[in-house]
């Protein structure tokens, strides 16, 4: 499965913002999805995961209540949506696809390119 982030940018603290991750190639419905985050200078981060059923949702502690992941089925995409955003959220933001409901990122196959995220204070 081929994935594409896309929806990233620049807002300031306290806004929200929706990423979303469109798949193709091969029907996601059948694959765990994760986001993941990296800061420059730090080790690529679990963010958050939703299962096969869209009933099983995962998140870390830092996005917990603040993130909400998705997903349409129809659009074969997953969405991340992100309100109260902090500057500490400023990463690029990953999406993935894997078999596997985990928050380690070594379990995901495919994953996508990237889109930035930048918190102002």
């Amino acid at each position: 499965v081929q994935l594409q982030a896309s929806g990233g940018g620049l807002v300031q603290a306290g806004d929200s913002l929706r990423i979303s991750c469109a798949a193709s190639g091969r029907t996601f419905s059948g694959y765990v999805m994760g986001w993941f985050r990296q800061a420059p200078g730090k080790e690529r981060e679990f963010v958050c995961a939703i299962g096969r059923s869209s009933f099983s949702t995962l998140y870390a502690d830092s996005v917990k209540g603040r993130f909400t992941v998705s997903r349409d089925v129809a659009k074969n995409t997953v969405n991340l949506q992100m309100d109260s955003l902090k500057p500490e959220d400023t990463a690029v933001y990953f999406c993935a696809a894997g078999t596997v409901y985990s928050r380690s990122p070594g379990v995901y196959a495919s994953w996508g390119q990237g889109t930035q995220v930048t918190v102002s204070s």
